[in-house]
């Protein structure tokens, strides 16, 4: 073989080992990127590109760059499934991170489970998600979450209603989804803890635009507080309905109660509403205040859409960045496994992750790190 012939298949073979280093490690970004539910899987979505960009200007991981495929699950169930299958039969990916509705968790994370694939929940707080495919039936459980799960969520919120407003007579009102109505039960649950019976119990669907009657029920049985589990949308045509009824008692809920489509459709009437937070649109820290600036930039906004949701979704992705390294590979099991054992920390924007999993807890956030926020002119401001 000629020196040529020598030097162009060296050069034909580094090119080839060059392309294969340079594969990248696909991502599945799966969320509700339209409807009612869009703005926090748009938030989650952007959070989590953010992410991405500052891993692959660093070099990406195991000298591969991040790739995120993006798929709109819809908030819908079977949406999900279809999605969940897609990115794993089609697209290949190595994990994945997204689901903001807990219906669409629950049947797609299956999929994963299967596969030995890792998927970690980033918006989605049904408290039995992280807990479907647990011992002794299940030797290993895939599904991870990033976000606050909704068993310290209704303690917050009746910690908050019962204990620091001193209320007695509370209502409940809750959408028709599995998010809703896991979540109901749990603020029972909690209430039951402390002693107190809801004088209402009501439940509304998705995309209801009148709640009167579930309101005169509340108002007719003497509640002090409204404590809600819902979605934007139909949130804000509580505080509205309210308002016509001229019936003006605090709202108390879950998470949701800071979305973008809550607090613009409400307006004034959503002023007041507290609901528990992991991060707030606030640079506190130099970290936040730089992630904060950064999504502004980006997308062009003031406000983000769903600040929790985009955090989270940043921080889910640096998590699986560190769990792969630490792995030294793509493969599932091993990923899953360095998940629970991360032995570095990762400086995220809700907080500082030091070992947030283990074999038998995949929550990594805990009580402490949640606070409550509060509506005020258009804003999510610390409550307390």
């Amino acid at each position: 073989m000629t020196f040529i012939k020598r030097t162009l298949l060296a050069a034909a073979l580094l090119a080839s080992f060059s392309a294969m280093a340079a594969d990248p490690i696909k991502i599945g970004v799966s969320g509700p990127y339209t409807g009612g539910s869009a703005p926090m899987g748009v938030s989650m979505r952007d959070g989590a590109k953010l992410a991405m960009q500052d891993i692959n200007s660093k070099g990406g991981v195991l000298g591969r760059p991040l790739q995120l495929v993006e798929r709109d699950d819809e908030a819908k169930n079977e949406r999900g499934v279809q999605v969940a299958q897609e990115l794993i039969n089609k697209e290949k990916v190595v994990a994945t991170v997204g689901f903001a509705n807990t219906g669409v968790a629950l049947a797609g994370q299956r999929f994963y489970q299967e596969a030995k694939i890792p998927v970690i929940n980033n918006v989605a707080t049904g408290s039995v998600i992280t807990k479907q495919f647990v011992a002794p039936e299940f030797k290993d459980n895939y599904v991870f979450r990033t976000s606050a799960n909704d068993t310290i969520q209704s303690a917050m919120i009746v910690e908050e209603a019962i204990t620091k407003q001193k209320f007695t007579k509370v209502a409940i009102l809750a959408d028709s989804t599995n998010y809703g109505q896991l979540g109901r039960e749990d603020l029972e649950k909690a209430l039951a803890a402390k002693g107190i019976k809801p004088v209402a119990v009501e439940k509304y669907n998705i995309k209801d635009v009148d709640m009167t009657a579930q309101l005169l029920k509340a108002k007719q049985g003497g509640a002090q507080v409204l404590l809600t589990y819902g979605i934007g949308p139909e949130l804000a045509q509580i505080a509205n309905g309210m308002e016509k009824l001229n019936w003006h008692v605090p709202i108390v809920g879950s998470w949701p109660l800071s979305m973008g489509n809550f607090i613009d459709n409400a307006g004034k009437n959503g002023d007041g509403a507290k609901m528990p937070q992991t991060f707030i649109q606030q640079g506190d820290t130099p970290k936040r205040k730089a992630f904060i600036e950064t999504y502004q930039k980006a997308y062009k906004v003031d406000r983000m859409p769903s600040a929790v949701s985009a955090a989270q979704g940043y921080d889910s992705v640096l998590l699986l960045a560190a769990a792969i390294k630490q792995a030294g590979t793509t493969d599932g099991p091993k990923v899953r496994e360095a998940l629970e054992n991360l032995s570095t920390k990762v400086e995220g924007v809700v907080t500082t992750y030091d070992k947030p999993f283990s074999h038998d807890d995949h929550e990594a956030i805990k009580p402490n790190l949640v606070h409550m926020g509060v509506v005020k002119s258009g804003r999510i401001l610390l409550a307390n």
